[in-house]
C-alpha cells in the first residue's frame, strides 16, 4: 500500500508540474477575460439557530457567465451572474405511512469575487454574493397522495434576496476552465419574521465546467 500511494503521489506531483509548465506557456493572468460554464450544485439547508430541522441534500442546475478584471499579474476581481437550482430534499415515516418532501428553489446568484492568482493554472476566489430567488417548486409525497406547487413569490414574505458569501477555485486549462465553490447564505429565509416556513438558510457546493477568451 506504500508503494501504490507513493506512485500515486509522484503521478500527482508530475502532473502538477506539467501543468504549471503548459499554463505558464499561456498565462492570461494579467489579461480581461469573458467566459461562460455550466455544472450541477449540492444543495442543502441550516439553522443558525439550532432548531429541530432536517434535511438531505439534492443535486441542481447551474449555469452562467462570468468576467476577469484583472489588479496586476496576481489579484483581479471576477463577477458572476449565475442560474442556480437549491433546496433539498427529506422523506420519512408518519403513523406507518412514508412521506417524502422535496423542494426546489430557483436564484440568480451574483457572487463578486477577489482573485487570487499565485499560479497560471489555479486562481483561489472568495467574496460576497447576492441572490435573487426566482421560483420555488415543492412536491410532497404521503403515502399514495402526492401533489406539486410552484410559486413566483408575488405577494409571499419570504425572503426573496439573500445575501451571502462565495469561494472557491478555479482551474484553467488553456481556454477550459474547472471550477469548485461553496457558497453560504448570511440572512434565513423568514423574511418579515410572520411566515410558516421553517427558518433556515441555504449552503450548497457546486462543479462547473466552462470555456473564456
Amino acid at each position: 500500500m506504500k508503494k501504490i500511494g507513493l506512485i500515486l503521489f509522484v503521478i500527482l506531483g508530475t502532473s502538477i508540474t506539467a501543468m504549471a509548465q503548459e499554463s505558464e506557456k499561456y498565462d492570461r493572468r494579467e489579461k480581461f477575460t469573458f467566459g461562460v460554464k455550466i455544472g450541477a450544485n449540492l444543495s442543502n439547508v441550516w439553522d443558525s439557530e439550532g432548531e429541530d430541522f432536517e434535511a438531505d441534500a439534492k443535486l441542481g442546475f447551474a449555469a452562467g457567465a462570468f468576467v476577469g478584471i484583472p489588479i496586476g499579474r496576481f489579484l483581479g476581481i471576477q463577477p458572476e451572474v449565475m442560474f442556480s437550482q437549491k433546496g433539498f430534499q427529506s422523506s420519512g415515516t408518519l403513523l406507518g405511512t412514508s412521506y417524502s418532501n422535496k423542494k426546489t428553489t430557483s436564484w440568480i446568484d451574483v457572487p463578486v469575487h477577489l482573485q487570487i492568482k499565485p499560479l497560471a493554472f489555479l486562481t483561489i476566489l472568495v467574496g460576497p454574493q447576492i441572490s435573487f430567488r426566482v421560483s420555488e417548486r415543492n412536491e410532497y409525497t404521503f403515502g399514495n397522495n402526492s401533489s406539486a406547487q410552484e410559486e413566483e413569490f408575488e405577494n409571499d414574505n419570504i425572503r426573496k434576496n439573500m445575501l451571502g458569501i462565495s469561494t472557491g477555485f478555479d482551474i484553467n486549462i488553456y481556454h477550459v476552465v474547472i471550477s469548485g465553490r461553496a457558497s453560504w447564505d448570511l440572512q434565513n429565509n423568514k423574511g418579515d419574521g410572520t411566515s410558516s416556513t421553517p427558518r433556515y438558510r441555504n449552503q450548497f457546493l457546486q462543479l462547473t465546467v466552462g470555456f473564456k477568451i
